[in-house]
């Protein structure tokens, strides 16, 4: 007698489901073969590594879903600040020139070795690049430098400051300061971000000055002024100083933090964004159009950076 064959179960399983859902939901979110621009995805054992830059503490972190943006620049970082969790990468360990975005390096050093009320007696003057318009003998308080050199990139406000300390000692301590940061791939030669040789930085390198710089309130407040008049200790000259930042007053949530150009360098630009109570830092390096490229990772944030809760 022939066996009657059993009635297979032709409905799935709930793990085969389950299984599948995840398959499919990892397959959505993948960014795609590309070879130069990496979605970085939360990973504990990143999180948790000592980058010699202190966290907050949250159970908050965000990952990523969706394509990368195209931008035309050679190198981008973008992290969410609280936990400096990177959520967008290219490049980020090449080394660039900085142009003035190494200025956020000569503020930090500024505050250091002096008080915002202390008085610089200017003593020599350059005419390259952006300029405030600093004059020999000038007296000008360190504060109204620090506006000059962040505010309007004026490269005559870094080197009064270098000049004012002893130069090579100011470099010096340019030097020493990123080494305590943890910016391992940086080097710097002058005060204002000047092509030279071996003066050179990395996206990453620049997050990590960024956020050194916005932990300092007093330094924050200062990025984010669009335009200001200031004057010497004499009030005899005022100097009108415009931020070179296009975005800054145009995109909500963006609060400014410092321009670069030069003709080695491309267009960089570090951005400071806040957007749904998170807070970001954007690094774009040698770009064809930094406002423009930082206008297209800011709407990518909007869109493709979403929060877990890790316990």
């Amino acid at each position: 007698m022939t066996k009657k064959s059993k009635k297979h179960n032709t409905l799935p399983s709930f793990k085969t489901v389950s299984l599948f859902l995840l398959i499919a939901a990892l397959l959505l979110f993948y960014p795609g073969d590309n070879p130069y621009f990496q979605i970085v995805a939360f990973n504990r054992e990143t999180f948790s590594k000592d980058l010699s830059i202190p966290r907050h503490e949250t159970n908050d972190v965000p990952y990523t879903q969706g394509y990368a943006p195209f931008v035309t620049a050679d190198g981008v970082y973008v992290v969410e600040l609280s936990t400096f969790t990177p959520v967008l990468a290219k490049n980020e360990h090449k080394k660039l020139f900085p142009a003035s975005t190494n200025k956020i390096i000569t503020a930090l050093v500024t505050l250091d070795l002096y008080k915002p009320i202390d008085i610089v007696k200017v003593k020599r003057t350059i005419q390259e690049g952006q300029l405030m318009d600093l004059v020999i003998g000038e007296r000008i308080t360190v504060e109204n430098l620090l506006y000059g050199m962040l505010v309007h990139s004026g490269n005559d406000a870094a080197y009064a400051i270098a000049y004012d300390y002893g130069y090579d000692a100011f470099i010096d301590a340019m030097n020493k300061k990123a080494w305590e940061l943890g910016m391992k791939d940086s080097q710097f030669r002058n005060p204002a971000g000047l092509d030279e040789a071996n003066q050179l930085t990395t996206p990453f390198d620049l997050a990590v000055a960024a956020r050194a710089l916005l932990q300092n309130d007093y330094l924050r407040k200062i990025v984010g002024t669009k335009e200001i008049v200031i004057s010497d200790v004499d009030y005899t000259r005022f100097h009108t100083l415009k931020n070179v930042n296009q975005l800054l007053g145009e995109i909500q949530g963006l609060g400014g933090l410092k321009t670069g150009y030069t003709e080695l360098a491309g267009e960089n630009l570090v951005s400071y964004f806040r957007y749904n109570n998170k807070e970001y830092i954007i690094v774009v390096m040698k770009s064809e159009d930094r406002f423009e490229d930082t206008r297209v990772i800011l709407d990518w944030i909007k869109s493709n950076v979403k929060y877990i809760s890790v316990q």
